[in-house]
């Protein structure tokens, strides 16, 4: 999915106008509605309010990941299995293992 996509789901879900994100983003809803119509693209501090916002990554909002957030610790206290020391790893293997265990999440939470 591609951040114009993204930004008008996330929008969308919250019963939002255009107009409401132009207003929080101090833009004019012509110019918020060029990034859902892809003509324009949003620069970092924008794209990291939006994700604030909206409480989602912004590798979601830009379309890189499915999973909307990661895990806030970075200490992660799962113990699959005790002998395991997670503080030993780096810090891309435990987002890439909190990105898992939100993928799971999300599998199954339907399914109860």
């Amino acid at each position: 999915m591609l951040l114009k996509d993204r930004l008008k789901e996330l929008r969308l879900e919250r019963d939002l106008l255009q107009k409401d994100i132009a207003q929080i983003l101090n833009l004019t809803t012509s110019a918020y509605g060029y990034y859902e119509q892809g003509k324009r693209v949003p620069d970092s501090e924008t794209i990291k309010i939006l994700s604030n916002f909206y409480n989602v990554s912004s590798d979601y909002l830009l379309g890189m990941s499915d999973v909307r957030n990661y895990t806030k610790d970075s200490n992660i206290t799962i113990a699959l299995n005790s002998d395991t020391d997670y503080d030993e790893l780096p810090k891309e293997a435990k987002d890439e293992i909190n990105n898992f265990i939100e993928y799971i999440k999300q599998k199954y939470k339907n399914k109860k």
